[in-house]
């Protein structure tokens, strides 16, 4: 129903929650970085908040559309336009027969999400139509979308006009700095006082080295409890060694001296510790985050993690539209 014109930098399927309960099998949820953006994109067109539509990372897609439809663009800001005229983001716009969507670079943010009426219907994998590229699976033969191919679309027509309220929308930082929230452990245990203080006071820069699996960090070395220097030779030489354990999904893993936080299409097991975890409710500022910006991170609990989550679910409903 779409003719890739251009695939745009990496321009993927996905989904959300993604491919839930197969992290035992090494298959990752995957899913949209910024779901908060996907879900309220869907909402606009008449989806089921969940459906597949496109993520766009730094540089979107030229389309052509095959048929009429309804689209929505959420999250980062690619200076969209249809038959060259600009079009407004968080707003359902029509897309006729013929017509072609052309998105650029990012102005602000890092990804944009594009729903359709219907949603994508590419082929499910255990459940999801999430890409996950390292394994090839998940969307459209399992990679990035490609020149000269036809996404296919479910039927669905959608109401142009309709807006998401700006209090209900991710606010997207402008001044190159994010502030997180993290929640302690598994593994705070083995990081002293001074480790902790320095973590949460410093504004780490978002590596270029980083990608849907691992956010890596660079900052200041961290210090250590006796447990990580006492320990049995079957966890390893290194502090930041433990014998194998399971990963939480948003892990801030320490490999060595290096944080990498643990995303989207994360590993689920490993040697490493994990002082803190970033929840679900903070994912989105990681998917809109730029290399070269300063993440500081802020302590919550996890019930308040767990509450910033249903809230942001309660936004992602018609409640949110006008």
């Amino acid at each position: 129903m779409l003719e890739v014109v251009k695939p745009g930098l990496e321009t993927s399927i996905q989904d959300y929650p993604g491919r839930i309960g197969y992290l035992n099998l090494g298959f990752p949820w995957s899913s949209a970085m910024d779901s908060w953006s996907l879900r309220l994109a869907n909402v606009l067109v008449g989806n089921n908040v969940g459906d597949a539509g496109l993520e766009c990372q730094y540089i979107g897609p030229f389309l052509k559309a095959q048929r009429d439809t309804t689209i929505a663009i959420t999250g980062a800001d690619m200076q969209a336009k249809v038959d060259g005229v600009g079009i407004p983001m968080w707003e359902s716009v029509a897309l006729k027969a013929g017509q072609t969507l052309e998105m650029t670079f990012a102005k602000t943010g890092t990804r944009s999400y594009v729903a359709i009426a219907g949603g994508i219907k590419s082929p499910e994998f255990l459940g999801a139509r999430a890409t996950f590229h390292k394994a090839g699976v998940g969307g459209i033969g399992g990679h990035a979308i490609q020149e000269g191919q036809v996404i296919p679309v479910g039927t669905g027509n959608g109401n142009p006009g309709r807006k998401v309220k700006e209090s209900a929308r991710p606010q997207i930082a402008t001044d190159k700095q994010w502030q997180i929230e993290v929640v302690c452990g598994p593994n705070d245990d083995w990081i002293d006082k001074a480790g902790h203080e320095r973590f949460l006071s410093t504004k780490w820069k978002l590596s270029a080295k980083s990608d849907r699996s691992g956010f890596r960090l660079e900052g200041p070395d961290w210090t250590f409890t006796e447990k990580a220097y006492n320990k049995l030779p079957e966890h390893g030489s290194d502090p930041a060694n433990i014998i194998d354990q399971g990963y939480p999904v948003g892990g801030i893993n320490l490999a060595g001296q290096t944080p990498i936080i643990l995303v989207n299409d994360g590993p689920s097991m490993g040697g490493f510790i994990n002082p803190y975890t970033v929840p679900q409710c903070a994912f989105w500022k990681l998917g809109q985050a730029k290399p070269s910006e300063l993440l500081l991170f802020e302590v919550i609990s996890v019930e308040e993690a767990q509450q910033k989550a249903r809230d942001i679910t309660a936004l992602c409903s018609e409640n949110s539209i006008v």
